[in-house]
């Protein structure tokens, strides 16, 4: 009989990296680290040696930060996707598409199962497990953190020490970082409770303090077509490009730092702190550009519909019913979203310049104080008067 294979999410940190030699302990099979490349700067020879030197048989190494741009993060862009109108879900966006790889090796290989190592406190279970459903709904699962005896980040410190596991995690930095082309996520450590002030310049990655950015404010440029970023500064580039340059610039101006409390999936709250520079920019284009081009009956139903798409996005239902008809609409408002954006960015802050398209609402002539012949002020009374209607019958009835 042929030996068994698991595949791994493979990150090279701290969980995934300890997963390997239990594995090895606990189930007679080869292990497969897949490390999905959604868009870092990383020395990936050095984490295929990480991988191997730990147990591994094979390791895989699939680039796919195009991908991800333009089919995750541009769909989240248009949709102006906020969970709690506060988080732009760098984390849960990434989750479907690894998981897409994931069952895709696993398949290649002949994989017995799938394993990844994410807590059992966390999101990520739940994002992992409905994705990887949604391609392979028999597939087996396994949930190291659900299974061992480690019950905490310095156990697991511990146990890679032990087993000799090179981690950069110590006990006096223990955060759990989570990078991809869209953000950075940080939790653990001091972060955890929502007393303790801490120092971003210690924390943060990519994006300056306010108090480390420019002096200067500097102005930036996003180009959209059909609701899709195509150009910044007048430069022609891919999704993955746009986010890059607009990581670039955004971090170095302060923007999209975020620090915040959520409620889970499972239903705990937890304390995070995220790096999310070039989307924020991004996102505030867009919707400038937006309330320029879509009407208000339109711009209405889409915040509806946004809250409930965070929602499942959050909740790792990517790969759904519900999430497609809602792209599908979202999709269809864009149709108009095409123009120019100028941003001023200062500190930390993102001030509006200017917004312009051949497809704007915006009438000079309707909008403005003086007289045109669209508009008559006297129509106003007749309105008014139908408007308050419902509120003189319930003063009448002494109802208020």
């Amino acid at each position: 009989m042929s030996k068994k294979k698991i595949v791994l999410a493979y990150s090279g940190g701290l969980d995934t990296s300890i997963t390997i030699p239990w594995l090895k302990e606990n189930y007679d099979a080869d292990i497969i680290a897949v490390c999905v490349d959604l868009g870092i700067d990383e020395d990936w020879e050095a984490i295929e040696a990480k991988a191997l030197a730990s147990g591994a048989t094979k390791f895989y190494n699939p680039h796919v930060a195009e991908e991800f741009a333009s089919e995750y993060i541009y769909p989240a862009v248009t949709g102006n996707l906020r969970y709690q109108d506060t988080y732009l879900l760098g984390t849960a966006l990434g989750r479907p598409l690894i998981s897409k790889y994931l069952v895709e090796v696993a398949h290649k290989e002949e994989a017995d199962a799938i394993c990844h190592g994410c807590t059992g406190k966390g999101n990520d279970q739940v994002r992992f497990e409905m994705g990887i459903a949604a391609f392979d709904a028999e597939m087996p699962v396994i949930a190291p953190w659900r299974i061992w005896d480690i019950k905490s980040r310095e156990d697991a410190i511990d146990y890679a020490q032990a087993k000799g596991v090179p981690v950069t995690s110590t006990k006096e930095k223990i955060y759990s970082e989570d990078e991809n082309l869209m953000h950075i996520s940080h939790e653990g450590g001091d972060i955890e409770s929502p007393m303790n002030e801490v120092d971003y310049s210690n924390i943060l990655h990519n994006v300056n303090t306010p108090e480390e950015a420019p002096d200067e404010a500097e102005y930036v440029e996003i180009h959209f077509e059909k609701g899709r970023a195509t150009h910044v500064n007048g430069e022609a580039l891919t999704p993955a490009e746009v986010i890059r340059a607009l990581n670039k610039v955004g971090g170095k101006h302060g923007i999209g730092i975020l620090d915040w409390i959520e409620d889970r999936t499972i239903g705990m709250k937890s304390r995070g702190i995220y790096e999310t520079p070039g989307v924020h920019l991004l996102m505030e284009a867009h919707e400038r550009l937006e309330s320029l081009t879509l009407t208000k009956e339109t711009i209405r139903i889409k915040g509806i519909l946004s809250a409930e798409w965070s929602q499942l996005v959050y909740n790792g239902q990517w790969f759904s019913m519900a999430n497609e008809a809602i792209r599908a609409f979202m999709e269809d408002t864009q149709k108009t979203v095409t123009g120019d954006v100028k941003l001023k960015l200062y500190k930390g802050n993102i001030f509006p310049a200017s917004v312009d398209s051949p497809y704007e609402l915006f009438d000079q002539d309707v909008s403005g104080f003086g007289e045109d012949d669209l508009f008559n002020h006297h129509d106003a009374e007749g309105y008014i008067n139908v408007i308050t209607l419902p509120t003189k019958i319930q003063k009448r009835k002494g109802l208020i």
